[in-house]
């Protein structure tokens, strides 16, 4: 089989990809080995565990591949603030989207039902053709771009693949493309949790002797007490944790929450996910390009993997769009180096702020807990420093893709 485009892996990123392209008059294959099921949805469900804070810059994008209005008719908790503090000084920060005239910050959504409303796009569509249950185990380049042998014995070719099948690409692997990676030593403990005190819509982060704890607003059914957390430990620490008895845990997690929001009263079946960076030393090939977690993956600590992703997925568009255009071959090298250009700088920086921050807030030597201290007391001084920050968290600073413009 023959197409013009093969996007291997439906998750959030290559779907947004594939439907920002949907209508280009190209010949689509969206390749998965899950199954690619519409799950039923019912408002008082349980919390999917794995969530994302999307960014104002990730809406913008969704609304306009026509993704949105699905996010919004299941589950999405919109948050208007950010609480930022040191657990082990006095140093704080209040971010608020009222300080740069935005309504909210962003959303929480879990992963699940933005991936939903991908698939339910999608399918209304019709003009990109959804492999489910495709496992990729072979890639072969040849001179019109690249073979793809699928488990079950099918080929499939395209003038250029796309790798969106996350952190572990099998395409990234299969193709030989050399990655930078490095464990954390810790791992992330993830789950929702009902508490005492509603959430305020407020994103809750507490910088903790072992890692960063957040608590991200979620509403079920209209219930605002409900949180997800995303608790950074080390792999020790983290053993010990999810042995503990539900009760056990939720004491621990509200002693280490300082009972900001009071008690946690439930909390749902817990996730432990062990935290390594990884970044690919290039994102393209001739034929070939790397976009989201198959490029790069990233600390959880600001929630900014799957936005990372979705601008990933709109600048890729954009570039192969203005390729079409132009008459050029989507899979030449000098097409996809303009996207590689356009995003390994703002992922690097944003992976390299990121990783500074992690150390910093991980140091146990006096002079850095100060430095901590009064970096986040200074910022909580400066309202036009505070205002960078917000709009980095907006997404709306950088090299913007026109899907993502205001």
């Amino acid at each position: 089989m023959q197409a013009d485009l093969i996007i291997v892996g439906a998750g959030m990123v290559g779907s947004t990809l594939a439907l920002a392209l949907q209508g280009a008059g190209l010949t689509i294959k969206l390749i998965d080995s899950g199954p690619l099921d519409v799950q039923p949805f019912a408002l008082t469900d349980p919390f999917e565990p794995r969530v994302s804070a999307l960014s104002a810059a990730s809406q913008r994008i969704l609304e306009r591949v026509g993704a949105w209005p699905g996010i919004t008719n299941r589950r999405a908790s919109p948050y208007t603030d950010m609480h930022v503090w040191d657990g082990s000084g006095t140093g704080q920060i209040h971010f608020s989207a009222a300080s740069v005239h935005a309504e909210v910050l962003g959303h929480i959504v879990e992963n699940r039902v933005v991936q939903d409303a991908l698939l339910d796009a999608l399918r209304g569509g019709g003009s990109v053709e959804l492999m489910a249950g495709a496992r990729v185990e072979q890639l072969q380049q040849n001179e019109h771009g690249w073979s793809l042998v699928l488990a079950d014995g099918q080929r499939v070719s395209a003038g250029l693949v796309v790798a969106a099948d996350g952190a572990n690409s099998a395409v990234r692997r299969l193709a030989g493309c050399e990655t930078r990676e490095w464990d954390y030593l810790h791992h992330a403990i993830v789950t929702s949790v009902r508490c005492a005190e509603p959430n305020q819509q407020t994103a809750w982060q507490r910088f903790t002797d072992d890692g960063p704890l957040a608590f991200l607003p979620l509403q079920r059914a209209g219930d605002p007490h409900w949180c997800s957390i995303v608790w950074s430990v080390t792999e020790q620490e983290a053993q010990r944790l999810m042995a503990l008895d539900d009760e056990a845990f939720r004491h621990a997690l509200g002693r280490a929450f300082e009972y900001r929001l009071g008690a946690v009263l439930e909390a749902d079946p817990r996730l432990c996910i062990p935290l390594r960076q990884r970044h690919a030393k290039r994102y393209v090939q001739p034929g070939l390009a790397l976009i989201g977690d198959a490029a790069h993956t990233i600390h959880p600590l600001a929630g900014q993997g799957v936005n990372l992703g979705l601008l990933d997925a709109a600048v890729l568009a954009e570039v192969l769009l203005a390729a079409i255009a132009r008459g050029a071959q989507l899979g030449d090298p000098r097409v996809l180096g303009r996207f590689e250009r356009r995003r390994m700088p703002h992922n690097l920086t944003m992976m390299a702020a990121m990783e500074g921050f992690e150390r910093l807030f991980q140091a146990d030597t006096l002079p850095l807990r100060w430095l901590r201290n009064v970096g986040l007391k200074g910022i909580q001084a400066l309202p036009e420093a505070k205002a960078l920050f917000v709009r980095q968290a907006l997404g709306l600073s950088g090299d913007l893709p026109d899907l993502a413009r205001f």
